[in-house]
């Protein structure tokens, strides 16, 4: 099978605005997410802090040293509200719509990113509804619209320029709760969250961004290739669908010491490590980790036996094979969460590297 050509792979980097790195390398990128903005109580989209404004502005001046850089707002993000009254009637979507609008024009940016977390789930405490399912679709075929008539406005009908817009997806409740066959036609691409399958939540430890199963996996774990093959059966081509890496790790403890912790029951959430912190202060072998590598799922991992720690990552090893993952399969590119975590460009230049193979 031949490689896609490394100029189609899209490198998207989610910049959180309340963190946004002192240095950033532009050429390396071809998209930034900035995150986030909210929904108001009148359902319009606004920055969720008046501080942020800066932050997008400094994110806006990349453009400066490469023209080329498409900057799309992110909305929405982890136990953010407003999305199931935003979609819920034709006046409200079209309301909401016509804010997005008018926020990319207001800082002359490129596109809009919904990262709804999630449609007809209240896991994160937020409000939902049965009728998010369809109302999904209703919503972005409404800001498709309007992002298409402003395109027209504002001269950018040409390849490339069009107003860009793509969501974060998840996988299989995800796909129960929206109708990814029909929503996938108004987006430009489809940010896979492929991660965060083991956390606070789950039951046992695990690689939280495994490209496959663990051979210790039980049941129906979750992992990358899993969530791809899952977009892909819903009709979604495959240079639409962005692969998402973590640039975090994280951590469980009071772990049952068998197979080095993976796969186990444990006491508690230790919680979550930037690859910044794990590179300055454990990738070493201090404080008792030592690094282990899962074939099965190509995955990294953090091991302490003594207070029987276990840390689930990604890393530049597992970033080159899920850059050669992407090529294989025809994909759209990747994207990480998020760009500051990194340690000295490690993880970014490991994907710019191997997407050329």
């Amino acid at each position: 099978m031949r490689d896609a050509p490394g100029e189609n792979f899209r490198v998207v980097a989610y910049v959180a605005g309340w963190s946004v790195p002192a240095v950033i390398h532009p050429q390396k990128l071809t998209h930034i997410n900035f995150a986030f903005a909210r929904i108001t109580p009148d359902g319009r989209v606004g920055l969720a802090d008046p501080q942020l404004e800066p932050a997008l502005e400094r994110v806006v001046a990349l453009r400066r040293s490469k023209p080329d850089l498409k900057i799309l707002i992110s909305v929405g993000g982890w136990a953010a509200d407003g999305f199931s009254d935003a979609a819920l009637t034709e006046a409200s979507r079209e309301a909401f719509a016509a804010s997005a609008v008018q926020l990319v024009r207001k800082y002359a940016l490129d596109g809009v990113d919904l990262d709804w977390e999630y449609p007809g789930q209240g896991i994160a405490g937020i409000t939902y509804r049965a009728e998010d399912r369809q109302n999904f679709t209703l919503l972005l075929h409404a800001l498709r619209t309007s992002l298409d008539a402003a395109s027209v406005q504002d001269r950018r009908r040409d390849e490339g320029r069009r107003y860009t817009l793509t969501i974060a997806s998840a996988d299989r409740e995800y796909f129960e709760h929206t109708e990814m066959e029909k929503l996938h036609v108004y987006l430009d691409w489809l940010n896979v969250m492929a991660y965060d399958f083991f956390n606070s939540l789950t039951p046992t430890t695990g690689h939280h961004a495994g490209l496959y199963r663990s051979e210790f996996a039980a049941g129906e774990e979750r992992d990358a290739d899993s969530s791809i093959r899952q977009h892909l059966a819903a009709g979604i081509p495959p240079g639409k669908l962005v692969l998402g890496v973590a640039f975090y790790g994280r951590g469980f403890t009071g772990v049952r010491p068998i197979n080095h912790g993976i796969d186990q029951p444990y006491a508690r959430f230790e919680g979550e490590h930037s690859y910044a912190q794990l590179s300055r202060q454990l990738l070493s072998g201090a404080a008792g980790f030592v690094r282990n590598w899962d074939d099965g799922a190509k995955a990294p991992y953090l091991w302490n036996a003594a207070s029987r720690t276990f840390i689930t990552y990604d890393d530049p090893r597992s970033l080159a094979i899920k850059a050669r993952y992407v090529r294989e399969h025809h994909l759209g590119g990747m994207m990480f969460w998020e760009l500051s975590q990194d340690y000295n460009d490690e993880l970014l230049d490991a994907i710019v590297r191997a997407k050329h193979g």
